[in-house]
């Protein structure tokens, strides 16, 4: 386990949040992806924010929460990969598709620093594996005109809200049947 693994003070408390909330699991049965998101954002965007520095622990929460919906939506993704001494956050299928057809993988990021040239080195050496700059998704905790796609998680604009759904219809788009499951 490494150290980032270890303990986190917001994935610990999201995942309490998630256990202790009734109508999560309800929600996830009716695949209302954005309203869990809206919830969970809106319930403990504040909260969040207190227990980390504020880039780092928005990014701590997006991950947490993208980790537990890809899987409760039965989206195929792979988390947390190395390729060439690059971190991914998130792969969507897996690093074989995207090594071998990059137009059928999206790579989200989700930067722990909303400063631009940090953003903007992270993306250059994504490009490296993930050539297409259309399957590069970003997660940040404010819009931020970089030329990608962008979904923002804060209590004011709370566009992540959507990522889910954008997912699926990523998948959809690209031929992968085993995501019209949820019927986008």
């Amino acid at each position: 386990m490494n150290n980032d693994e270890q303990s986190n003070p917001v994935k610990d408390y999201l995942f309490e949040y998630i256990e202790k909330t009734e109508n999560i699991n309800q929600l996830i049965s009716q695949k209302r992806f954005d309203v869990i998101i809206n919830q969970i954002v809106r319930d403990n965007y504040e909260k969040v924010i207190t227990l980390q520095e504020k880039d780092v622990a928005l990014c701590s929460f997006a991950t947490g929460i993208l980790h537990y919906l890809l899987t409760n939506a039965l989206l195929e993704s792979q988390r947390k990969i190395t390729s060439n001494d690059l971190e991914i956050d998130i792969v969507i299928p897996n690093m074989k598709t995207l090594e071998k057809d990059p137009k059928m993988a999206l790579v989200i990021c989700i930067p722990k620093s909303t400063d631009e040239n940090h953003i903007l080195e992270q993306v250059n050496h994504i490009k490296k594996i993930q050539p297409i700059a259309d399957n590069i998704w970003l997660v940040l905790s404010k819009k931020l005109e970089l030329g990608l796609k962008t979904f923002v998680i804060n209590n004011q604009e709370n566009s992540f809200s959507k990522i889910i759904f954008e997912i699926a219809q990523f998948s959809n788009l690209n031929g992968d049947s085993k995501f019209k499951i949820l019927r986008i």
